[in-house]
């Protein structure tokens, strides 16, 4: 089917409220994992991966850190705003110490604009202080400073703030979260909400990877809460997809040229940034420069062009080694449609999905609809739903 005719609806399935996993099991490898290679689906627990892997698979993780980016500060008056930090904007030392953030914002109407807000906590390091004060009330843009200044930011949130569990949770975020709702292979601060089929991986099926000599690698991409954005519309390209941040080092470029066996990207987080790589290579390569964005359809507009990625991520190492650059950052609006023809990503972890989301659309890219025949199984098998919920490899 054209993707510009594609329906929301057409992504839809019936999910019980009774399948959804509101919190993580005690051993994260214990959890289900659903396989489907060439139309065949079988089941298995998450601690089998390594041996269900082909021998030549690399895999390739996300990284990012989750930050309790969560914030409630109390008025006098006694109400409440919640501060939901999403995108630092810029350092704003030449105004006050701080950090300006792009926010979400509950109870707006009640903060005024000269209003400045605090919350204060004791520390085993002594008295820390936080205050938030508008920047630009129409662009929801905050200056957040703090006391002691020798304090780094994501330590303060990390005194303060909140885990931003998802919302369809539908409970509080409980102290259990902030260690549960990360990876264990967590190192680059900066999303606010996790890659979550990194979840399922521990020190135990790492270790059985490294064992079988499986080549891993390691991406960034910070997360950004668009990825709970609700499809309001009725066709799916009506859509406005969410922007994230990603960094690729050069080592992992090298890896890729080097790499002769399929790439099993570990989440949708990972797919998407290996794809953008593909589509911004293919534009270096025909500019010389390259770009800092992708737009949305751009990939759908350069179907034609096919460079094989081993030779476009050679090249791309190459010239990031002769201008002295250790990694790519860039920021993606990549939408993955069915139609789309997959450049690097040949397998792919992820979990179960919310109907009627991009994610749902994702899935159904690279599988077709057998995500239905999938996502049938799943819930014949009493599979655990969404993020805190089981897993699956997919294969096409």
């Amino acid at each position: 089917m054209n993707r510009l005719e594609l329906k929301v609806s057409d992504f839809d399935y019936h999910l019980p409220d009774s399948s959804i996993a509101r919190f993580p099991l005690e051993e994260r490898d214990a959890s289900k994992l659903l396989v489907y290679r060439s139309g065949e689906i079988s089941h298995y627990i998450f601690r089998d991966l390594p041996g269900l892997l082909p021998p030549d698979a690399m895999l390739v993780f996300n990284n990012t850190r989750v930050v309790p980016a969560r914030l409630h500060f109390q008025k006098e008056s006694g109400a409440w705003i919640e501060l939901m930090v999403l995108d630092r904007v810029y350092d704003a030392e030449n105004e006050q110490p701080g950090w300006v953030w792009s926010c979400m914002i509950g109870n707006k109407k009640k903060w005024h604009e000269e209003e400045v807000l605090s919350i204060k906590k004791t520390t085993e390091a002594g008295p820390l202080v936080l205050e938030a004060r508008w920047h630009n009330r129409e662009k929801d843009e905050v200056l957040l400073s703090w006391q002691p200044q020798n304090s780094g930011f994501y330590e303060v949130l990390s005194q303060m703030g909140e885990m931003p569990i998802p919302p369809y949770l539908n409970r509080d975020a409980e102290e259990s979260d902030k260690q549960n709702y990360q990876t264990v292979y967590a190192k680059q601060e900066g999303a606010v909400a996790a890659p979550t089929a990194g979840l399922h991986f521990t020190e135990r099926v790492l270790d059985k990877l490294k064992e079988k000599q499986l080549a891993m690698a390691e991406l960034t991409l910070h997360v950004g809460l668009g990825t709970f954005k609700p499809m309001k519309a009725d066709k799916v390209t009506d859509h406005e997809m969410h922007a994230e941040k990603v960094v690729i080092p050069g080592q992992v470029l090298a890896q890729l040229a080097a790499h002769s066996g399929p790439v099993v990207a570990v989440g949708t987080t990972s797919i998407r940034s290996l794809e953008t790589l593909y589509w911004l290579g293919t534009q270096w390569l025909e500019t010389g420069i390259f770009p800092e964005f992708l737009e949305t359809d751009q990939p759908y507009q350069w179907a034609h062009r096919n460079p094989d990625y081993r030779t476009l991520c050679r090249a791309l190492a190459e010239w990031m080694e002769k201008e002295n650059r250790e990694e790519l950052r860039f920021s993606t609006c990549l939408y993955l449609m069915p139609g789309y023809e997959y450049r690097i990503v040949k397998g792919l972890i992820t979990n179960f999905h919310q109907p009627k989301s991009t994610l749902m659309v994702l899935v159904s890219s690279f599988i077709g609809d057998n995500w239905k025949k999938v996502y049938e199984s799943a819930l014949e098998h009493q599979y655990r739903f969404l993020s805190y919920g089981d897993s699956s490899f997919l294969m096409p």
